[in-house]
């Protein structure tokens, strides 16, 4: 199995060469990789190696073929559904951040308790009551999720998540969820990054 490391190296790489072909750019270097993810040259081409793919002193890697690797990889050469839990801030903020649809990555719908908010069109988002999220994630397929929940309503709602079929969870609550080793849980913690750059940028950082 990948690492966790790599394959998150690996969806900078994609970030950074699709950018780099909007403006135009054809070839890049394994340095210019490295500055991206702050890591090493030899890093990157250990990475890429792995995926089939070699550059040259010259020319550097190609940018079509990179993505394509790296598409291969995730196998998301096509648009992925996902579906979001919890319209509050967070949940507004992703759906509008992923509307613009220059992400492989489209949010189908999302759900929600607060009834004033059922059956509206929220950031291109339509938005469902949460009873019927088990119905829609069976009848879709959908494989992963992104939880915007409160703490208190976090574990039943990934328990929820569960049952249906949902194999990734994006968890933005701020609790530890306590599912099964076959269940991916990406947990991001807003407040203690927050409290991280706060503690490094006020000169305390040895």
């Amino acid at each position: 199995m990948t690492p966790e490391k790599t394959v998150a190296r690996l969806s900078l790489y994609r970030r950074f060469l699709k950018l780099a072909k909007d403006e135009g750019t054809s070839n890049v270097y394994s340095h210019q990789l490295a500055d991206m993810v702050r890591g090493t040259s030899a890093q990157v081409r250990r990475d890429l190696m792995a995926l089939g793919c070699s550059g040259s002193p010259q020319k550097g890697y190609d940018v079509n073929e990179l993505i394509k690797h790296i598409d291969e990889f995730f196998n998301t050469s096509e648009v992925v559904d996902v579906i979001l839990v919890g319209i509050g801030n967070i949940g507004r903020a992703l759906l509008s951040y992923f509307k613009s649809g220059k992400s492989h990555i489209n949010i189908v719908a999302s759900f929600d308790s607060d009834r004033q908010k059922v059956d509206r069109v929220i950031n291109n988002s339509k938005c469902y009551y949460i009873e019927e999220l088990s119905k829609f994630v069976s009848e879709n397929n959908i494989k992963t999720a992104i939880l915007c929940v409160p703490a208190s309503e976090a574990q039943q709602t990934a328990d929820v998540l569960m049952h249906s079929g949902i194999k990734g969870i994006l968890n933005f609550a701020p609790v530890r969820l306590k599912l099964p080793a076959n269940i991916f849980v990406e947990d991001v913690d807003i407040t203690m990054n927050i409290e991280k750059l706060v503690y490094f940028s006020s000169g305390k950082r040895k």
